[in-house]
């Protein structure tokens, strides 16, 4: 149905002023000294940068659960692939790669036994799905389809939150829905002018459920931003140097940035190196 263009503008800016979720506390993995197996990048610099990305999620206002390196899981350090969280609930990940679903049945452990959150584990064969594939908007998911997660894993999204509307999204290449495609604020979609990215927003906006706002970032990888609590985290003026003067031009949101340049090598960004949740009730710690 198409509506006047007045109508179209009051209905956009009620949903931009929809207030954002808050969290309480993130959870984080340190590094394991096995990652340098992965790749040619600076252990040390990598570990820095990591302790420097905690003490800024504690800065902006969360408790944050670090868990300790496991050697056995190289990338554990990037936790966003294990589960995804909404509402106190948590979906654990399903991956054909063995490591990957070590990870996962690592998380679900902690989830449920530290940290007595309940976990959802919804009875679909064949469903692959990767945290980092799951786009929450605060209104609706978005699951990219891509070489981590499938139809089904989709469709254990769908299972595990019905109050939402959930659409799945074709993502080519090797990257994972996130990398190109976050939250840069309430119904704002932080994206890059990459060929592959538009893709992904044109595929987007025809199926959303709700309209959005973006803001378009030169650098592909800048995309990968977090906010939290009214305060948007992106990467260092060194990493994305365009992107971030139009970061700074275009978005009045206090923001902080850091850099991610080593430990970001094996990374969709800033989402996968932390887990996101609301608690009512304290956390004990591990």
């Amino acid at each position: 149905m198409n509506l006047p263009d007045s109508t179209a503008t009051e209905i956009v800016n009620k949903i931009v002023k929809m207030p954002p979720q808050r969290y309480t506390h993130a959870i984080v993995a340190r590094i394991s000294e096995s990652l340098k197996s992965s790749g040619e990048f600076n252990y040390t610099v990598a570990k820095k940068q990591h302790h420097d990305f905690c003490a800024l999620l504690r800065d902006v206002g969360l408790d944050v659960i670090e868990l300790p390196p496991d050697d056995m899981l190289p990338e554990g350090v990037f936790v966003e692939n294990a589960a995804v969280i909404c509402n106190g609930v948590a979906l654990i990940s399903r991956s054909d790669n063995l490591l990957r679903q070590r990870e996962a049945d690592s998380m679900e452990i902690i989830l449920k036994k530290e940290l007595d959150i309940p976990v959802v584990n919804p009875n679909i064969s064949n469903a692959l799905l990767d945290g980092g594939d799951v786009l929450f908007t605060g209104r609706e998911f978005f699951v990219g389809i891509s070489n981590y997660t499938n139809e089904d894993g989709a469709k254990t999204v769908a299972v595990a939150f019905p109050e939402y509307p959930v659409t799945p999204i074709k993502v080519n290449g090797n990257k994972r829905l996130k990398y190109y495609v976050t939250m840069a604020g309430p119904d704002v979609l932080s994206v890059s002018t990459s060929i592959y990215c538009q893709e992904i927003v044109k595929r987007m906006e025809r199926e959303a459920s709700f309209k959005y706002q973006k803001i378009t970032l030169p650098e592909e990888h800048a995309a990968n931003m977090l906010y939290v609590n009214g305060i948007l985290i992106h990467r260092s003026p060194n990493e994305i140097p365009a992107s971030y003067k139009v970061i700074k031009e275009k978005i009045d949101t206090p923001s902080r940035n850091i850099d991610i340049s080593e430990f970001g090598k094996f990374a969709s960004g800033l989402t996968s190196s932390c887990l996101l949740l609301r608690r009512w009730k304290s956390i004990r710690n591990i």
